[in-house]
């Protein structure tokens, strides 16, 4: 009789001390889903941990993967600030470093919390209390080391805000010493975007950046945002009256509209060039919309943005009011519109850029529940207009800038009727 049972490999980490720690702790004494655990060891060398199958992947420090299930394992350790950045850590895992110093080297006292297997809260840093409080607070003044923190701590803010969680002063203090230090120059472009990425798609995005600002980081990392508070826009269609204050509701309206971190992108950049506006001109700005393009080049650039949320955020900067007006509109106009959002061969770049736009007409203080038919009408002049193509223009024998004509001529025209439909 031939044996079907199937034995279950032994688990590697029974064999060695390790702890749940970090945000999978954090997440669940906030009752959060869980996505990643992370695990630390003590009391352990990289030897041992290959000889039980463990995978090494980290190159500063000891960091393995389980064999069964990826999940990290690193080596308890304790850094020490050597030179300025994030990067410039000389690293201690050896195998007399606890638990409790290993988590004296993390950012907030809510991450700094380690999970037995038996179910034991260790918390020598107080994190329990900081989540019964709402407070994200540093662990030690050793926060001051990692210029990174500046950007997770304001990442934290946004993912927590809907739980009550604020920045402790203290800690805010601290992001500001770093600031100023000029600690946050050291931090790669890629890094800067990683955690704006991150924070776009957070509940709250918006208190990313506010709270950036507090502590004058945006100022460094983000100037062409940050000369946005404190200039004005006309009362009569922005109650908000200041600049800083409409992107930011612009942004949380993008949020509602939108999953998409393009959208939100776009929606952050897309008033720009009123900081360029001449202040004898204010509260109007003239032009705005093409003065802001050099400027969301440049931030793109600096951070070296994916090419799509460029993209994006170019078309909406110059076009958002044109949207705006699109009843008012002449066909051709729009049809010169659609050909520079290029709705023939992309038409979701299209979508996005409606949804962008109808942030920005809801991201203005008592319009945020107001319909905007543009956006509707414009949808109908893309869908009818993409049903013209060049088949019967080629079965009359019409050949090239002939075809490009006749199929401009066409879609004018249908623009021509469903304009007259929408004055009835």
């Amino acid at each position: 009789m031939p044996n079907f049972t199937t034995s279950i490999p032994p688990n590697p980490a029974d064999q060695i001390t390790s702890y749940l720690v970090g945000g999978a702790v954090r997440d669940k004494l906030l009752q959060r889903s869980i996505t990643d655990r992370d695990f630390v060891v003590v009391g352990s060398s990289v030897d041992e941990m290959l000889s039980l199958g463990f995978t090494q992947v980290g190159k500063d420090f000891p960091v393995f993967l389980h064999p069964h299930t990826k999940e990290e394992y690193a080596l308890a350790r304790i850094e020490k600030k050597i030179d300025s950045g994030y990067t410039g850590f000389t690293c201690d895992a050896s195998e007399s470093v606890t638990i409790e110093e290993d988590l004296l080297r993390r950012d907030l006292t809510v991450n700094a919390m380690a999970l037995k297997p038996d179910g034991t809260i260790i918390d020598p840093y107080n994190g329990q209390d900081d989540i019964k409080n709402k407070v994200l607070r540093h662990v030690s003044d050793a926060f001051v080391e990692d210029p990174l923190r500046v950007l997770r701590v304001a990442r934290f803010a946004a993912r927590y805000h809907s739980y009550g969680f604020t920045v402790a002063p203290e800690t805010l203090e601290l992001m500001a010493e770093i600031t100023r230090n000029q600690e946050l120059q050291a931090l790669s472009a890629e890094r800067v975007f990683i955690e704006l990425d991150k924070s776009l798609a957070c509940e709250h995005p918006n208190v990313f950046f506010e709270t950036l600002r507090s502590c004058g980081a945006l100022k460094v990392l983000l100037p062409e945002l940050d000369t946005l508070w404190g200039i004005p826009n006309p009362a009569q269609w922005h109650p908000e009256i200041c600049s800083g204050v409409h992107t930011m509701l612009v942004l949380q309206q993008a949020v509602k509209l939108s999953t998409n971190n393009e959208v939100r992108f776009a929606a952050l950049l897309h008033d720009l060039g009123k900081a360029l506006s001449p202040k004898d001109k204010w509260p109007k700005h003239h032009g705005h919309e093409k003065s802001g393009l050099p400027l969301v080049k440049n931030v793109c650039k600096r951070l070296k943005v994916p090419t799509s949320y460029e993209q994006l955020s170019l078309k909406v900067c110059e076009f958002h009011l044109h949207c705006h007006t699109a009843f008012e509109l002449k066909p051709s106009t729009i049809l010169k519109v659609l050909n520079a959002l290029d709705l023939w061969r992309k038409p979701e770049i299209f979508e996005n850029f409606l949804l962008a736009c109808t942030a920005d007409m809801r991201g203005r203080t008592g319009f945020e529940d107001n319909e905007y038919p543009q956006a509707d009408y414009l949808r109908t002049i893309a869908s009818k207009t993409r049903e013209v193509n060049a088949k019967p223009f080629v079965e009359l024998g019409l050949k090239g800038i002939d075809i490009k004509n006749a199929i401009d001529k066409e879609r004018i025209r249908v623009i021509e009727t469903i304009k007259k439909s929408a004055k009835k």
